[in-house]
């Protein structure tokens, strides 16, 4: 009798494991063929580039805020413990030097693409999730109108510009709270703040991979808020956990590939 019910309960974790890691794979692939019909039918949304434009305003601009603000303390923040790390070591000239490897390298990408998952990736599942829900996406079918050209290539697109630009703004804003307490408040020479920034930022090496980092990440946080919304369960609950899913999963897809990315990048 224990022999049987031991049996029984390992079969049915066992299944309940095989069910878990089937859905999985089956996710992955549909998420992956989602992606390559976005690629296959950009070209006619690209017709309407205005759709694109309207979803540019809404993930982009309307994130600029959030954006902005963070940015600013993230910037200030910085200058603040990287003042009191240099000051042991007779640096603190350098520390526009950290602060601005610090944003271009990693904060800069990183955190914008945390707060647009947050903010503009939770929206892009939640109004999917919704027009799924409404039978919206089924009306198009029945009026012989493609919803992957008409509602997912555009803000698959509109999140990949809108990921660097954001990026670049944070960067740009963070360097200048870094500014602001390093050099009025603190102390730090005006001159020697932006000469140590600019003979010790590449371009290539620092910049183009920030830049490249930030394109990965607007691909990746886009592809999967569209993915959930467009996989999520036509009912309440089924959107609400959709969007759940969108911040978790893209939170840990950013910070898994800003590693995988890096080592490439310190490797080449």
């Amino acid at each position: 009798m224990i022999k049987s019910k031991l049996l029984n309960s390992l079969t049915r974790t066992l299944r309940g494991i095989g069910s878990r890691m089937t859905e999985r794979v089956w996710r992955l692939g549909a998420g992956a063929r989602l992606f390559f019909l976005t690629l296959v039918y950009s070209g006619e949304s690209f017709k309407r580039f205005h759709l694109t434009l309207r979803e540019i305003y809404f993930t982009g601009v309307m994130s600029l805020l959030i954006i902005v603000v963070s940015a600013f303390f993230v910037g200030m923040v910085l200058a603040l413990q990287g003042y009191n790390t240099l000051q042991k070591y007779g640096s603190s000239e350098a520390i526009g030097v950290l602060v601005a490897l610090s944003l271009v390298r990693e904060l800069g990408p990183v955190v914008t693409a945390l707060l647009f998952a947050g903010r503009a990736g939770t929206a892009i599942t939640a109004e999917i999730g919704l027009m799924k829900t409404t039978e919206q996406l089924s009306a198009m079918e029945m009026m012989a109108v493609n919803p992957i050209a008409r509602v997912i290539a555009p803000r698959f697109w509109a999140g990949v510009i809108s990921m660097p630009i954001l990026a670049t703004l944070f960067s740009m804003v963070g360097i200048l709270g870094g500014y602001i307490v390093a050099v009025p408040l603190i102390g730090v020479d005006d001159g020697a703040f932006w000469s140590q920034m600019q003979a010790n930022v590449d371009f290539r090496l620092d910049i183009v991979n920030g830049l490249i980092k930030s394109i990965v990440f607007g691909v990746a946080c886009t592809m999967i808020a569209l993915f959930e919304g467009f996989d999520a369960p036509p009912t309440a609950e089924g959107v609400s956990r959709a969007t759940t899913r969108t911040v978790v999963i893209s939170s840990l897809t950013v910070l898994a590939l800003d590693f995988v990315l890096t080592s490439f990048m310190l490797v080449i």
